[in-house]
């Protein structure tokens, strides 16, 4: 985790994931004084040129689709009194009133003592990614859907186990990974399927683990699978 204590350091920690992708942003929620830092990303996805405005809760929520406000209130609510991960699938509305989708991770940090200073993580703007990918999936023989079933289900469960999401969430999760890697879906989900026993579940540190395999596992596609990832 990194230490809240250096506030001077990129913001946040999941950024060294390297995570290029311009529908990609990460923040950090310090829990005393309730300071929120954005990255460029997230500025511009509400609609701000970066450095052009100071983040805070009332601002944040101000933003949110009405009819999911109190949602993102409750889940900010719990994150102060119990600390610890969270995931959010919302809606938010940016300053020129379009309506973005997001799915928002967000893992504990921790100050140099060990004690859940506040918490950070990334926004995923599925907003543009629906469309092309539901196409790419049409697109599929019906052998390849069976087959691509079983390993599509079982990455759904290991989103779901990890980041407390529903199905839903976890398969757009994978759809937005399969739109911007531009991978076949089952090919995509085959593979963090297959790293799963990379993962040390006895670490403290599952969900970053889990981060580095779900942003990377394109990068691992071998052989005559990798033919699959121009479409």
């Amino acid at each position: 985790m990194s230490n809240p204590a250096a506030a001077d350091s990129p913001v946040p920690a999941a950024s060294d994931r390297a995570i290029a992708d311009h529908n990609v942003g990460t923040f950090r929620f310090w829990f005393v004084g309730q300071r929120w830092e954005w990255s460029d990303e997230v500025a511009r996805m509400h609609g701000y040129e970066p450095g052009s405005v100071q983040p805070t809760t009332e601002l944040l929520l101000s933003h949110k689709h009405p009819d999911d406000r109190q949602q993102v209130q409750d889940l900010l609510d719990h994150a102060l009194h119990a600390g610890g991960s969270f995931s959010s699938r919302h809606r938010f509305i940016d300053t020129n009133g379009r309506v973005h989708t997001v799915i928002v991770l967000g893992d504990r940090m921790v100050d140099e003592s060990g004690a859940v200073a506040g918490t950070e993580g990334f926004y995923i703007d599925l907003t543009d990614t629906f469309a092309q990918t539901r196409r790419q999936a049409l697109s599929e023989t019906l052998p390849e859907l069976f087959e691509a079933r079983a390993a599509i289900e079982q990455a759904k469960g290991a989103l779901m186990l990890v980041y407390q999401i529903d199905a839903e969430a976890a398969f757009e999760l994978l759809m937005w990974r399969s739109q911007e890697t531009n991978t076949k879906l089952r090919v995509l989900a085959a593979q963090v399927v297959a790293d799963l026993t990379s993962v040390d579940a006895q670490r403290d540190d599952l969900r970053r683990q889990f981060d580095h395999l779900l942003l990377t596992a394109h990068t691992r596609i071998t052989g005559g699978d990798a033919d699959a990832q121009t479409r």
